[in-house]
């Protein structure tokens, strides 16, 4: 049984910052993270940048990160053929041994048609490349019939499945096909940081059941709450 309020250990803010003041971060690993997410994240200028002026090495060639960078910009712009053909360009195994990925490329082509209006043509481009990937993947298939249902609606971007025309969607694709290129490259998926901050939430949502103490409670400003308030 979870302890009640009144049961929880209570630490206060001073007792809590003492203990974060307590723990020391070498600046050297500091750095090192900040890296891995200017790379991962593919901040090339940013990258260069950062390592004249902290001497932390980027680990990988960031000419190669402009490549993916390419690829990313053009799924968010919503010129995904363009992607694909630079993708291909880049490794041609990428999307031939992911068949959900290919997928949800050929998925985000056919709403860029719906959303200029064409109706046939994003018909016929469903019914020619995204029906024959969900022959045998129920999931997918749901997939397909909720975007060709957009079709059904005059005003797509409000129906209930509007969100599938919002710039998220694209976004969704795009980290999803960014993944799979840094996968690829043999790098990590996610920046450390992002991984940090999930195991920090994480944790925090354990401790919550045990203690009452200052909490984060904004991850911008790293705020904390006041013990009691």
């Amino acid at each position: 049984m979870p302890p009640t309020t009144a049961s929880k250990k209570s630490i206060s803010n001073e007792q809590w910052e003492a203990k974060l003041a307590a723990v020391k971060v070498a600046k050297e690993d500091m750095n090192k993270l900040v890296m891995n997410f200017l790379v991962t994240e593919g901040y090339v200028d940013a990258a260069r940048t950062f390592e004249q002026e902290s001497g932390t090495a980027p680990g990988v060639q960031l000419g190669g990160i402009t490549d993916r960078m390419q690829v990313r910009q053009a799924v968010q712009s919503g010129q995904v053929e363009v992607a694909i053909d630079k993708v291909n360009d880049m490794n041609p195994e990428i999307l031939e041994e992911q068949a959900a990925l290919f997928f949800h490329l050929q998925q985000q082509r056919l709403i860029e048609l719906i959303r200029q209006g064409q109706t046939e043509a994003a018909l016929a481009f469903a019914q020619e490349y995204l029906a024959p990937q969900c022959e045998d993947d129920e999931a997918l298939l749901e997939e397909l019939e909720r975007t060709v249902s957009l079709l059904a609606f005059e005003q797509p971007a409000t129906s209930p499945v509007g969100g599938l025309m919002d710039v998220v969607q694209r976004q969704k694709t795009a980290s999803e096909l960014n993944a799979a290129i840094l996968a690829s490259q043999g790098q990590e998926k996610e920046p450390r940081l992002l991984l940090l901050l999930k195991m920090m939430l994480w944790a925090q949502g354990q401790l919550d059941e045990k203690a009452s103490y200052p909490r984060l409670t904004d991850l911008a400003t790293a705020r904390l709450s006041q013990v009691g308030s």
